[in-house]
C-alpha cells in the first residue's frame, strides 16, 4: 500500500531518528534513500528540502545511495561549499565517486568542490579520480589500518583504538603489515590479533607466514573481483608497481562491481544500454533501444529476403510454411544457450581467445548431439503429421545443419568480439539470431527445393 505524502514524511523522520540515535542497527542509508525516492515522486521540491535537513554525515551517505539521474538536481540545489562539506564526511572511495557524479553533471562545479577541500583531502581524491573507470585505483579506499613490521601487537591495537575514536578508520577487518618505507608485506585478520600477546612482534608473525595476496593499482577491476572470489577475500590490499601499500578495496565495492557486471551483461545481451535505462527521459531510453531494434529490423529483412528466394517452393507445398518457425526457433534457442554459456565463462575468466578452438569444438559437438536427437524426433513427427516421409528427412537434415551453425556461431561471435576489444555481450544475440534464421531458412527451403519439388 502506497503511503500518503504526510505518512511518507513521518516515516522518513522516524527512520532518520532511529539511525541517528542508534535505536535500530538495521536502518541503513539505503533505506532512507529509498524513502526519499518515493517522496521525490510526490514532490521534487519537498524531496530536496527534506534532504537538506539531514545531518551532514547522513546526507552524504544517502546521496551516494541515490541513482545517477538524481545527481543533476542535487548539484543544482547545493552550493559547491555544501557539496565539499558532504565530501568530507565520506570515505575516500565514496568521496571520489561523489566527485565523479558531480563531474558528470558539471565539471566546473566539481572543480570548485575540489578546490574547497583541504589540501591533503583534495590530493587523495584527485589521485583516485585520475584512474581509469575499470582500474583498481578508482575503487580504492585510502583509509586502512596498518602496522610496522618492527611494531608490537599491543602498540598497534592501542593505536587502532585511537583511530577508531577519531573516526579515522572504519570497517577494519585486516591489519596490513608494512615496512617503514610503506612496502606491503602481508595482511593478518584482526581477530587473530586478539589471540596474540601484546608483546608479540609483527616480524615473528611474518616469519611464520601471512597472507601476501594483493592487487596492483592499475589492475582491471574485474580481475580484482576474480582474486576476491578465488581467495575468499572480503577486503583486498592495493599496491603500486614498487609494492608500496596505497589502499584497499572493500567488500561493498566488490559486490557493486559483481552486480553491475551481471546487470550489464543481461542488458547488453538484449541490446539495451544499462546506463541509459537509469535515465528518466523516455526519449533518451528509447533512442538507445532503437539502435539495436533498427539493426534487428535490417537483419530480419535479410532473413525475409532468403525466404523470398524460395517463394515458388513455399507456394507448391504449404507444409513448409507450417514447419519453418520450428527450424528457426530451435536454432535460435540452441544458439542462445551456447552464447549465454560462452559469454558467462568469458566474464568469469574461464575461457579466452586462446581457448577458441577448444570452446568452438565442444559447442559444435554438443549441437551435433542435440541436433541429431531432435532431428530424428521432428522428422518422425513431420512424417506422421503430413504423411510425407521425405518431408521428415528435409526438416531433420535442416535442423541438424541449423543447430550445428548455432553452436559454431554462438561460441565464435563472442570470441571474435573479444578479440576486437568489444564487449562480447553487446549485440551478440542480434547477430546470432540473424545467422540462425538465415541458415535455418536457407537449409530448410533449399533442401525442400532439391528433394521435394
Amino acid at each position: 500500500m502506497k503511503l500518503s505524502l504526510q505518512e511518507l514524511i513521518h516515516e522518513l523522520d522516524n527512520e532518520i531518528k532511529k539511525y541517528i540515535e542508534g535505536f535500530d542497527a538495521n536502518v541503513h542509508p539505503y533505506d532512507i534513500a529509498e524513502l526519499l525516492l518515493e517522496l521525490r515522486e510526490y514532490d521534487e521540491k519537498i524531496y530536496l528540502q527534506e534532504l537538506a535537513k539531514f545531518p551532514e554525515e547522513l546526507k552524504a551517505l544517502v546521496m551516494i545511495e541515490l541513482p545517477r539521474h538524481c545527481h543533476e538536481e542535487i548539484v543544482e540545489h547545493f552550493t559547491p561549499n555544501e557539496l565539499a562539506d558532504l565530501t568530507n564526511n565520506l570515505d575516500t572511495d565514496d568521496a571520489a565517486e561523489l566527485i565523479r557524479n558531480i563531474e558528470d553533471v558539471d565539471e566546473d562545479v566539481a572543480e570548485e568542490v575540489l578546490q574547497s577541500l583541504a589540501h591533503e583531502d583534495r590530493q587523495n581524491i584527485e589521485s583516485l579520480i585520475s584512474y581509469g573507470d575499470y582500474e583498481a585505483g578508482s575503487y580504492m579506499q585510502t583509509e586502512l589500518f596498518s602496522a610496522f613490521i618492527d611494531e608490537e601487537v599491543g602498540d598497534s591495537i592501542r593505536r587502532l583504538k585511537r583511530q577508531k575514536a577519531k573516526k579515522e578508520v572504519d570497517s577494519v577487518y585486516q591489519v596490513y603489515v608494512i615496512t617503514r618505507e610503506n612496502e606491503f608485506l602481508g595482511s593478518i585478520p584482526l581477530e587473530d590479533l586478539i589471540l596474540l600477546g601484546p608483546n608479540v612482534n609483527y616480524e615473528e608473525l611474518v616469519e611464520e607466514g601471512i597472507n601476501t595476496i594483493s592487487v596492483n593499482v592499475l589492475d582491471d577491476i574485474h580481475d580484482v573481483v576474480e582474486v576476491a572470489s578465488n581467495y575468499d577475500m572480503g577486503v583486498i590490499p592495493v599496491v603500486d608497481s614498487k609494492g608500496k601499500l596505497l589502499g584497499r578495496i572493500t567488500s561493498d565495492d566488490i559486490y557493486d562491481i559483481i552486480e553491475e557486471r551481471a546487470t550489464g551483461q543481461l542488458y547488453n545481451l538484449a541490446g539495451v544500454n544499462d546506463e541509459a535505462e537509469q535515465e528518466e527521459s523516455l526519449l533518451h531510453i528509447g533512442k538507445h533501444r532503437a539502435f539495436w531494434l533498427a539493426i534487428n529490423l535490417f537483419t530480419a529483412i535479410a532473413a525475409s529476403i532468403v525466404i523470398g528466394l524460395f517463394d515458388t517452393t513455399l507456394q507448391s507445398l504449404v507444409a513448409l510454411a507450417v514447419l519453418m518457425p520450428i527450424v528457426a526457433s530451435m536454432g535460435g534457442n540452441a544458439g542462445t544457450q551456447t552464447l549465454t554459456v560462452t559469454v558467462r565463462q568469458m566474464a568469469l575468466g574461464e575461457i579466452n581467445s586462446d581457448d577458441a578452438k577448444k570452446t568452438i569444438k565442444k559447442e559444435v559437438y554438443l549441437s551435433l548431439m542435440n541436433g541429431t536427437i531432435f532431428a530424428v524426433a521432428m522428422g518422425i513427427i513431420a512424417w506422421i503429421w503430413f504423411s510425407m516421409p521425405m518431408l521428415g528427412v528435409v526438416i531433420g537434415a535442416s535442423m541438424i545443419i541449423n543447430l550445428i551453425s548455432a553452436g559454431f556461431f554462438g561460441s565464435l561471435i563472442p570470441l571474435l568480439l573479444q578479440k576486437a576489444d568489444i564487449d562480447p555481450a553487446v549485440g551478440s544475440s542480434v547477430l546470432l539470431t540473424t545467422v540462425t534464421d538465415i541458415v535455418g531458412f536457407f537449409s530448410f527451403l533449399g533442401l525442400a527445393s532439391i528433394i521435394l519439388i
